[in-house]
C-alpha cells in the first residue's frame, strides 16, 4: 500500500479509499443492492488488512446502517487510531422540517447520530454531501467550525458542487477564521471528466485533497459496454449518470479492454491506474462487493501507464453535461 498526505494536512490516507456506500442493510434505504452485515465484514477485513486506512460512508447510506456496519468492523478489525474515518451529511434522514439539509440544527443532529451508529466519539472526516441551496453558507461553515472545536471531527470536507461554489466556501472561511475544507469528493472517472475544467485546476493550486467517488463508472469499466450486472440493474442513481454520450463512452470502454487485454491485467486496474496518475488525485474511493475488487484496486497502485496508453483512453473523451449533482 502507498500513502500521502490529505491534501495540505498532516494527515496520512492510503491512495486507497474504501468506498461503503456497498454496505448496508438492503431492505433500508434505496440501495437493494447493497451487502448484508455477514457479507460485508470479510471484505471490510480484507481491505484492513490490505493496508487501506482510509474508509468513506455517509448517514444517509441504507439509512444509517452503512455507519453502524463500518463501525462495528473497524472495533473488530482495526485501532480505531488507525484508521481514517469519513462520513457525510445532507441528505434526508427522516421525514418533515430539519430532517435533512446543512442548517447548523441539522448538522449538530447529525454529527451525533453518526457517531452514535459509527461507535466512535470523532471522525476524521466530516464531509457535506452536496450543496445546500436553502442554507446560507455562512451557517453551515461555521456549524462545522464549531463541530471541529468540540472535537468530534478532525477535519471536514466537500462533495460534488461547481467549482465556484467551492471557492466561495472556501472564501467565507479564511474571511471569518472557520475551518477550511481540506477535501473534495467528486465524480470523475474516465467517463465523466468535467471536474478537469476547473475543479481539478482549483484544487491542485489551493493543495486541497481530491478524493474521487466511482472511479470505475459504476463498474462500466470493468466489463463489456452491454454487459449487466444486479447493481446496474437496480441503482437507479447510476442510471442517471452515463446515458449522454453512449457512442464516444463505448470506445472508452473498449479502450480499456484492449488495454487491459494487452497487458494481462484486470479492467479496473487499468481505470484505476489511469485515475491514480493525475497530479491532483488523493486517494480514489473504490467500493468493493467482492475480493476480488480489493486486490484489483490495490494493484493498481503498481500498475503505470505510458502516455500512449493514456492517450488512447482520453481520446475518444467528448464533453458532458454535468451528471451527479445539481
Amino acid at each position: 500500500m502507498e500513502y500521502t498526505k490529505l491534501g495540505k494536512t498532516g494527515l496520512e490516507v492510503s491512495r486507497i479509499c474504501l468506498g461503503c456506500m456497498t454496505y448496508g442493510d438492503p431492505n433500508q434505504g434505496t440501495h437493494a443492492w447493497s451487502l448484508k452485515e455477514e457479507d460485508s465484514r470479510p471484505l471490510l477485513k480484507q481491505a484492513i488488512e490490505a493496508g487501506i486506512n482510509f474508509l468513506d460512508t455517509a448517514n444517509t447510506y441504507s439509512n444509517g446502517s452503512s455507519e453502524e456496519i463500518v463501525g462495528r468492523a473497524i472495533r473488530d478489525f482495526a485501532r480505531r487510531d488507525d484508521i481514517v474515518l469519513a462520513t457525510k451529511v445532507f441528505n434526508r434522514m427522516r421525514p418533515g422540517p430539519n430532517g435533512a439539509g446543512l442548517s447548523r440544527k441539522a448538522i449538530f443532529d447529525e454529527i451525533d447520530n453518526s457517531l452514535r451508529r459509527l461507535g466512535t466519539d470523532y471522525v476524521d472526516l466530516y464531509q457535506i454531501h452536496r450543496w445546500d441551496y436553502t442554507t446560507p453558507i455562512e451557517e453551515t461553515l461555521e456549524a462545522l467550525h464549531d463541530i471541529v472545536k468540540a472535537g468530534k471531527a478532525r477535519y471536514i470536507g466537500a462533495s460534488s458542487m461547481y467549482a465556484w461554489q467551492f471557492a466561495k466556501a472556501i472564501y467565507v472561511s479564511r474571511l471569518n477564521g472557520w475551518t477550511e475544507f481540506v477535501s473534495m469528493q467528486n465524480h470523475l472517472n474516465l467517463l465523466y471528466r468535467e471536474e478537469e475544467r476547473e475543479m481539478l485546476p482549483f484544487c491542485e493550486d489551493q493543495k486541497i485533497a481530491v478524493i474521487p467517488w466511482s472511479p470505475l463508472a459504476r463498474g462500466r469499466l470493468t466489463r463489456d459496454w452491454n454487459e449487466a450486472t444486479a447493481r446496474s440493474e437496480t441503482d437507479e442513481f447510476g442510471k442517471t449518470l452515463y446515458t449522454q454520450a453512449i457512442d464516444a463512452d463505448r470506445k472508452v470502454v473498449e479502450a480499456v479492454g484492449a488495454i487491459a487485454k494487452s497487458r494481462g491485467v484486470a479492467r479496473a486496474q487499468v481505470a484505476t491506474a489511469w485515475i491514480l496518475q493525475k497530479s491532483a488525485v488523493t486517494a480514489p474511493i473504490v467500493g468493493a462487493s467482492k475480493s476480488g475488487h480489493i486486490t484489483d484496486a490495490v494493484a493498481a497502485l503498481s500498475v503505470k501507464l505510458t502516455p500512449e496508453e493514456i492517450e488512447a483512453l482520453e481520446s475518444p473523451y467528448i464533453p458532458h453535461g454535468v451528471a451527479g449533482f445539481k
